[in-house]
């Protein structure tokens, strides 16, 4: 059995990994800086302007990201698998992804309609994370009214599954009166990126992910009762819409705004829930909830690191890293626990 000192040992030893994490992702790159000098521009007693500018407006800002997008992906994983009490659920099963996606779509395979200006002034940064997070603030007000209405909670899995696929097939349809730029442009955004956020678009991000994270922290006791089953959860006295409304939009409020920054990453929202419990052996979510946090955050500075090819100046999809450093890693841990219980 675990105790309260094995969960501290294990909290603090997470939070020692990811601080190395932290300046490990911040040195490596196609310029390799040293540990040392990191310290220094942090506190502005550097004497490497150069290395000052690098780490100051590209690698800090790409290390916050990847903390933020891999703990908020991670607690929308655990958020969901809870509710829908299904272990391949993850944070875009809503459907969220799926809207952000037509939105960039729209933007991005639409504009050849506009041609000429029209079509340059739309496809911008800004214009892109706004259309991101236009469709995917669309699809979850539909999921919302949906779950006011449907009482069973499995019915709201095959909603938004069945609105990602309407989302798809209107993509499929832009996607083939497009021109080969177009198309081009769009895939690569469906790689997802850490990279792209200056320090003004990541305090927005910032600001809805924090409501989104405190809206979790406040679905804890909702979240621990629902394990049991809606029924228990009643018998106790939890409001059950009302719970999961709050459970719904948290998730939507982290998954629609990281993919509308980063793009549509997979992967880290369906596995780090689960490494998180075979590694605490709990199901409490007042432990599990900061493990998830500080696991998914660690992951996602490893991935970064690993896509930025060290020594060279290249830069891989993280769509891709994040898939191939973690589904062997999953299926291992699975195939152990299995022999474990034979």
């Amino acid at each position: 059995m675990h105790n309260s000192q094995t969960y501290q040992f294990q909290y603090a030893l997470l939070v020692v990994i990811l601080i190395a994490c932290f300046f490990i992702n911040i040195s490596l790159g196609s310029v390799n800086i040293p540990l040392k000098s990191i310290i220094a521009s942090l506190f502005g007693n550097i004497d490497n302007t150069t290395w000052d500018v690098i780490i100051t407006n590209y690698r800090l800002p790409k290390a916050v990201t990847s903390i933020l997008v891999g703990s908020g992906l991670g607690i929308s994983g655990l958020l969901m698998q809870t509710l829908f009490r299904n272990p391949l659920a993850g944070p875009f099963v809503l459907g969220i992804t799926s809207g952000a996606s037509l939105g960039v779509a729209l933007i991005i395979l639409g504009s050849g309609l506009f041609g000429g200006f029209f079509a340059t002034a739309l496809i911008s940064k800004w214009s892109i994370v706004i259309a991101a997070s236009l469709g995917s603030f669309l699809v979850l007000l539909a999921v919302l009214a949906v779950s006011h209405k449907v009482r069973d909670t499995m019915a709201i899995l095959i909603i938004g599954l069945m609105f990602g696929s309407i989302t798809a097939a209107v993509v499929s349809v832009l996607s083939y009166f497009s021109s080969a730029e177009q198309l081009q442009q769009y895939v690569f955004w469906g790689f997802g990126s850490l990279s792209n956020l200056s320090w003004k678009e990541l305090s927005i991000f910032f600001l809805i992910y924090l409501v989104g994270m405190i809206l979790s922290i406040m679905s804890i006791k909702s979240l621990n009762s629902l394990l049991l089953g809606e029924n228990y959860a009643k018998s106790l006295g939890i409001n059950l819409k009302q719970s999961r409304f709050i459970i719904l939009l948290a998730t939507s409020l982290i998954a629609g705004t990281i993919t509308a920054f980063a793009g549509p990453i997979a992967f880290i929202g369906l596995a780090i829930p689960h490494l998180t419990r075979q590694i605490f052996k709990t199901s409490n979510h007042k432990i599990l909830l900061p493990a998830v946090f500080l696991f998914g955050a660690i992951t996602m500075l490893i991935c970064d690191s690993i896509a930025q090819v060290p020594g060279s100046d290249y830069t891989l999809p993280i769509n891709a890293i994040t898939a191939l450093v973690g589904a062997p890693v999953v299926i291992w841990l699975l195939v152990r626990q299995r022999k474990m219980m034979f």
